[in-house]
């Protein structure tokens, strides 16, 4: 087969939970207030997955909108990702749960970790699987609880996370460019900025390790702007530079929807405030999620149309990063 083969995304769709934690809820919760979130972070609210609402179940929802906006039928999926950093367990792989969920009885599985990069990390992997010809189509999944990972007693954690999902169809496709080379990083020396630190088997389950409360999210906030703001806006143009793309040529950009003060920094430096998409406000962090909720979003009310260029860019704990292009051919 053609290793060449393009790539491009058919259908999106995205799922957030019923139940809508706002500002003003938060101020119940922790010692806090609308004015100070909304000032520092631009979030209004986010969504919380019930308490029988597991990782696999938003992925899965998601999974079944992607699927109908594709006209593609579960069967038809060869593979599944599922990124997240919330999974419903150690294993089997969420990928393996949303799989017999939907019904995608002949796609093989597996769960990737890249933090809120990993929706980006995702999509790279599946389409080279695609442009290689060893699979024809893929489902890509970003899916988060981060609700479960926060500690609702610390307020410069957990008003910044929400629930949600978002998936996106991946097949080789004739029109346009497609998906094109993404540029991506790591940099495992700064994990303790952004992590959590107990429950694995570095520091596994223990009534010391809870009472410490290891296993929820920790983060050293100003640090994490500096370099999420530093490392997605040095991805872009080296994204756009790999493609023989400019700035000016692009017509939407998506950054990772982590804080509002984050994408401001990115749209000035690469002077774009007037085509960086956000939906920040309204879902908060979704990690993994978050890029392709607003994706989809994008898609969904006339943001992105046929033929336009899109920039996506990540960064997460690890830490991780990345970015790339795409024309929507949809």
């Amino acid at each position: 087969m053609d290793a060449k083969r393009k790539v491009s995304i058919i259908g999106t769709g995205s799922y957030v939970p019923e139940k809508v934690l706002t500002n003003q809820d938060l101020e119940h919760i922790v010692e806090t207030s609308d004015e100070w979130i909304y000032s520092r972070t631009g979030m209004r609210e986010r969504h919380i997955a019930a308490d029988d609402q597991a990782a696999s179940d938003l992925g899965a929802e998601a999974a079944k909108k992607a699927l109908e906006d594709a006209g593609v039928t579960a069967d038809q999926i060869d593979l599944i990702i599922v990124a997240t950093l919330s999974p419903d367990m150690f294993f089997p792989s969420t990928a393996c749960f949303v799989q017999e969920k939907i019904g995608a009885k002949n796609a093989f599985c597996f769960d990737l970790g890249a933090a809120c990069s990993g929706f980006l990390y995702a999509l790279d992997n599946a389409k080279n699987q695609i442009a290689a010809g060893a699979i024809n189509t893929a489902l890509v999944i970003g899916s988060e609880k981060m609700s479960t990972f926060v500690d609702w007693e610390d307020r410069g954690t957990c008003i910044l996370f929400g629930d949600g999902a978002g998936a996106a169809v991946l097949q080789a496709g004739a029109e346009g460019r497609g998906l094109m080379n993404a540029v991506m990083g790591s940099d495992g020396s700064l994990a303790d900025l952004l992590w959590t630190p107990g429950g694995g088997s570095r520091n596994p389950i223990s009534h010391e390790m809870i009472d410490e409360k290891q296993h929820y999210l920790k983060m050293q906030g100003r640090e994490v702007f500096k370099h999420a703001v530093k490392r997605m806006g040095d991805t872009v143009v080296q994204a756009l530079e790999k493609n023989e793309i400019s700035v000016d040529d692009v017509n939407c950009f998506i950054p990772h929807q982590a804080n509002v003060r984050i994408i401001d920094a990115i749209s000035r430096r690469l002077g774009v405030a007037d085509r960086m998409y956000s939906n920040v406000e309204k879902y908060a962090n979704t990690s993994s999620a978050a890029l392709a909720i607003a994706l989809d979003e994008a898609v969904k009310d006339g943001t992105i149309s046929k033929g336009d260029l899109v920039v996506l860019t990540v960064f997460g704990g690890g830490f991780t990063w990345g970015a790339n292009v795409l024309e929507w051919g949809k």
